[in-house]
């Protein structure tokens, strides 16, 4: 896939922002809403998805109903210079690691933790904790979520059961 991202016009804005809103909206639909044949919108939605615009489709859900109860953030401070592809590894292997990124300022990367119950969430701090290079964690737990229709604020897989091992 190219780094650049493909260049695409207003009815495929249109197209996105439908598919963004809904991604189970039909081609016939979103082709009345922006003025084309639903073969049309398939055509670009295909176009779309083979250009890497579209990555894929995916259903939101609210954590709690899939076990996780509590979120938080935690920065990472590294030991020196540890690099992404080394941090990547790590947060491979929790699986309450919903997202984690590399990031500007004092801290070296950000990771979206979900778990069960506080509990869970110390001990996943304590096994992120072991890796010989980090040098300290900051976490903040969420509260609530201001946006609550975002993409942060679902869930993409079920917690595991209390006392499960790492499925990673």
């Amino acid at each position: 896939m190219n780094s650049r991202p493909a260049p695409f016009d207003a009815l495929d804005r249109k197209i996105l922002t439908s598919l963004i809103a809904n991604a189970r909206t039909s081609f016939a639909e979103i082709g009345t809403a922006v003025g084309l044949s639903a073969t049309a919108v398939k055509r670009r939605v295909d176009r779309l998805r083979e250009t890497g615009v579209i990555t894929g489709f995916t259903a939101t859900v609210k954590p709690a109903a899939l076990g996780w109860r509590t979120e938080a953030y935690v920065e990472v401070y590294c030991e020196g210079a540890a690099p992404p592809r080394r941090l990547a590894e790590v947060v491979r292997r929790h699986p309450e690691i919903t997202a984690a990124m590399t990031v500007t300022g004092g801290a070296d990367a950000l990771l979206h933790v979900r778990a069960r119950d506080v509990e869970h969430f110390e001990e996943v701090l304590e096994r992120i904790r072991t890796e010989p290079f980090i040098r300290k964690t900051i976490s903040v737990m969420v509260l609530s979520h201001l946006l609550p229709d975002s993409p942060e604020a679902g869930a993409s897989q079920p917690a595991p059961p209390e006392g499960a091992a790492d499925v990673r």
